[in-house]
């Protein structure tokens, strides 16, 4: 099958953190080509609307090549934004954030994390205190009216762009959640602990959303003496288990998606399933 593959990761975008993202091996990248991997560096913003742009210029060339776009991973909010648009967010409001910068340098970004914690509980629960830039934004919505969080992102509506196959892959929950604790445990022995270590020297602040994900954020306390090693393995594999459960109840509200259990057919079996699918889809001839 001629086909490309685009990451849909959040997380795989950045440069330099490649232990707990689960980045493509370099034989699978030999393999078939992988776009939008190592594309930022930690401490550069990238979100919905971005790799909506990317992937969307992405699509139009690999079509060009005569080749398939497979657009893979599980950031779910980049896959909603890429087959349903957006809608602009309100812009900047440079005189509100001066005040909310001022509030934070002289009380700290735990203040305005309380300040939003009042005015909007839920994005709150799931924003760090020390995360000052998606606080600000946060309350700057708030202040215009506009939605947080999930909802923040507002879909332009309509029939998608595109003409796909949506192909979900699971497995039964205990299963599931015994892989995703050996591949924590794998990672761990990898070396994510030097990788965050490495990552500190060169400068990257802790409260960086990047620095903020799955396993990362674990062994940042962990180098900073705040957890021990084997209880941040604990919590990366806790916090694993407990994401993969979000995804799992983001997806199946999506319309459209075909299930596929790898367990039960196997990896090969699904593998024809998929090909199936896209050939009954009109995607390949």
């Amino acid at each position: 099958m001629p086909l490309e593959v685009i990451s849909a990761d959040s997380r795989q975008v950045y440069r330099g953190m490649d232990v707990a993202t689960g980045k493509p091996s370099p034989e699978e990248r030999r393999a078939v080509v992988h776009h939008l991997i190592d594309v930022v560096d930690p401490d550069d913003r990238y979100q919905a609307a971005r790799f909506r742009a990317d992937a969307v210029r992405l699509i139009e060339d690999i079509h060009a090549r005569g080749r398939l776009p497979v657009v893979v991973g599980g950031t779910g909010l980049y896959i909603r934004a890429l087959l349903r648009g957006l809608d602009p967010a309100p812009p900047a409001d440079p005189a509100f954030r001066e005040t909310l910068e001022l509030v934070a340098a002289h009380e700290g970004s735990v203040a305005l994390h309380r300040r939003l914690t009042e005015k909007a509980p839920e994005m709150a629960r799931r924003l760090h205190p020390n995360d000052r830039v998606r606080i600000v934004r946060a309350l700057e919505l708030v202040r215009a009216g506009s939605p947080v969080g999930d909802a923040q992102v507002r879909w332009r509506g309509g029939d998608s762009d595109y003409r796909t196959v949506y192909v979900g892959l699971t497995m039964p929950r205990a299963a599931l959640a015994e892989r995703l604790v050996t591949r924590a445990r794998q990672m761990a022995a990898d070396g994510l602990a030097q990788e965050v270590r490495t990552l500190l020297e060169r400068g990257y602040d802790p409260s960086l959303p990047a620095m903020r994900g799955i396993g990362y954020r674990q062994f940042v306390d962990a180098a900073a003496g705040r957890l021990a090693p084997e209880e941040a393995l604990r919590l990366m594999e806790r916090d694993t288990i407990r994401y993969a459960r979000r995804q799992w109840t983001w997806f199946t509200r999506e319309p459209d998606i075909q299930w596929i259990d790898v367990l039960a057919d196997g990896s090969e079996d699904a593998a024809r399933r998929i090909e199936r699918m896209v050939k009954d889809g009109g995607l390949l001839a």
